[in-house]
């Protein structure tokens, strides 16, 4: 056993891909982790705009989550029409793309990543307060260690869906469990008993009666800052795929077991911190406040730390589930590099993950691992990947008018309408704190899809037959002897280029192509046929998805044969971008390859030549 397979596992076949497919149990923890630990911090971030204006409006932290929860039975309802209408997996990307228009569905996409990013950012750092909380000691280093479970999230992920589902469970089901058990014990100590001592907070400062006005406004952004309890609710429609037979039935009901969980969670433990007069406060959560008084210092208290710790770390993995998936469907579409569509050994977006674990440690080190200091950028992201969906989804009962389509379409309008009121008010609250980041990501973001999907489609007209002159192409007649391969992966200027130097050195040349798709397979098998090659044309299996592994045992298969001339003789098309950034939007498949055929170590020494031919391709007109 080799270190990558100790580390990430034995390679998977494609064809054990539907092996990865989770059952109900096992989907709430992957998909619901994230929603599931703004428990811990959503009731604080209403205290901290609440205590602004002293005790005098602390209770209405209850009347706001409640408000929240009903906007959360809307979203929760309006998802689950999604889940059936679009049982491949109905993101906000592909429902505002196809109903709403490419610009719509590229806004939502882009919203959609920066809140991925973001949530693997505030969740990881709201863990490690938590876990500071209880251990003080630990607070210099937090940045380290969220750097730290960053990687380990990454890591997880990289082993497969069912791995990261697996260490996803205990922790998920422990902070249910824990959390649960905390509110009705809390509930039992409040109307029955007496909770356990803690050191009073510092009063707060009674200020003077404020205008209604100013009621209202802090009353917004606390609605604003709770709202962060919603994200992650529409993970479940993004992954429908994943979940076992019947898909939309079994994602339907673990978006209605989740959505039920949460907000139970949510209000009781907004409840208790009113009726505990817990205050927010800069060494400690509230939830560990609330645990503190209802459990004491004990190991219940330390258990509940510690779940909350875990789920709150774990809760990346919503984002690990869902932007790598994200990534591979804009990626087919070509508004993203097209390494992310592949699939690792584990059968897991490999790219994709390394991709957000990257950009969420950046944003970490930038905002210093501060939780208070991210969470005004939360939300926004969110909100408005809400607003396209459900009004894509309002487009589309218009248009198919299936059975009940009016009253479905009006929860989708509620829906559409609420979360975009909830939108307005969160950009308006936190715009000054750090939102105005976000909207200015956003059309930074769409400009960067707009031109990567310019080079891939100047990419495909210059790679086409047509552009390559095929009607004037005649083999050239100068024979030699050596015997030569020519790997190929699909019909272009550059393919032939390649061929016909290979031509000019032997008459023994071989054309091979590994079999990564069947369908450009079958299109160079078409072509070869229609163009009428004289040369052999190879295809190789590869049911681990490895380009360089085949060629090289089928390389060391022609060196056996007839010895006496030689090793095989590689000619080696290439094409080469107009800048040198466009060389990160491809896969670099003969870079890997001449680097392996270059410094592979051959039996009984001496080297392979290798033969480059590059194409490159012109400038834009």
């Amino acid at each position: 056993m080799n270190l990558r397979t100790l580390i990430f596992g034995s390679p998977m076949q494609t064809v054990e891909l539907g092996d990865q497919r989770l059952p109900k149990v096992a989907a709430l923890p992957v998909f619901g982790s994230d929603a599931l630990s703004s428990v811990a911090y959503a009731t604080e971030e209403i205290l901290l705009v609440l205590v602004v204006a002293g005790s005098m409006l602390l209770h209405l932290s209850l009347s706001i989550a409640l408000i929240i929860c009903g906007l959360l039975a809307i979203i929760t309802l309006s998802y689950r029409q999604t889940i059936y209408a679009y049982p491949r997996g109905g993101g906000s990307y592909l429902v505002a793309h196809e109903n709403l228009g490419p610009w719509f569905g590229l806004v939502a996409a882009a919203a959609l990543m920066i809140d991925y990013i973001l949530t693997v950012a505030v969740s990881i750092s709201a863990g490690v307060r938590a876990l500071a909380s209880a251990f003080p000691a630990l607070l210099p280093h937090s940045l380290a260690l969220c750097l730290v479970a960053v990687a380990l999230m990454a890591w997880a992920n990289l082993r497969g869906v069912r791995e990261s589902a697996a260490v996803l469970s205990v922790p998920t089901y422990g902070f249910i469990l824990l959390a649960t058990g905390l509110v009705v014990a809390g509930l039992w100590h409040v109307l029955f008993g007496h909770p356990a001592a803690l050191p009073a907070p510092a009063p707060a400062a009674h200020l003077p009666d404020l205008a209604p006005a100013a009621v209202l406004v802090l009353c917004l952004r606390a609605f604003a800052s709770g709202c962060t309890a919603m994200t992650g609710i529409e993970a479940v429609s993004n992954g429908v795929p994943v979940f076992r037979k019947p898909e939309s039935r079994n994602a339907s009901l673990t978006l209605i077991w989740l959505a039920a969980i949460l907000a139970s969670l949510f209000v009781g433990i907004t409840w208790l911190a009113r009726a505990l007069q817990i205050l927010p406060a800069q060494d400690e959560s509230v939830l560990s406040q609330i645990a503190r008084q209802v459990f004491g210092s004990g190991p219940l208290y330390l258990a509940v730390q510690i779940f909350t710790m875990l789920i709150l770390v774990l809760a990346a993995n919503t984002s690990f589930a869902g932007f790598p998936r994200l990534a591979s469907i804009l990626a087919e579409d070509g508004y993203l590099p097209r390494q992310l569509t592949n699939l690792g050994d584990r059968l897991a977006f490999s790219n994709g993950i390394m991709a957000l674990a990257i950009g969420a440690s950046v944003l970490l080190v930038l905002f210093g691992a501060s939780t208070h200091a991210l969470i005004p950028l939360y939300c926004i992201g969110v909100f408005l990947a809400f607003v396209l969906s459900q009004s894509g989804m309002v487009v589309w009962w218009f248009r198919n008018k299936s059975a009940g389509w009016r009253w479905k379409a009006a929860i989708n309008g509620l829906g559409a309408v609420t979360t975009a009121i909830a939108l307005l008010v969160i950009v308006d609250s936190k715009f000054i704190e750090g939102a105005w980041i976000i909207v200015l990501l956003v059309p930074i973001i769409l400009l960067m899809f707009a031109k990567i999907r310019q080079h891939y489609g100047r990419l495909s007209q210059q790679l086409s037959p047509r552009m390559g002159g095929l009607g004037d192409w005649l083999p050239w007649l100068h024979r030699m002897h050596p015997k030569v391969v020519v790997p190929v992966s699909k019909m272009h200027p550059g393919t032939l280029a390649a061929l016909q130097l290979a031509r000019t050195m032997s008459d023994d040349v071989t054309a091979v192509m590994v079999d990564l798709d069947r369908i450009e397979t079958a299109r160079l098998r078409l072509a070869w046929r229609a163009l009428r090659f004289e040369e052999k044309l190879v295809v190789l299996d590869s049911p681990y998805r490895s380009v360089i592994a085949p060629l090289m045992a089928y390389l060391d298969e022609v060196d056996r044969r007839e010895p006496e001339r030689g090793r095989a003789v590689v000619v080696l098309p290439e094409f080469v971008p107009e800048h040198w950034w466009q060389n990160l939007l491809h896969n670099q498949t003969a870079l890997l390859l001449k680097a392996e055929l270059l410094f592979r170590k051959m039996p009984e020494g001496g080297n392979r030549i290798v033969i480059d031919v590059p194409y490159r391709l012109r400038s834009a007109a």
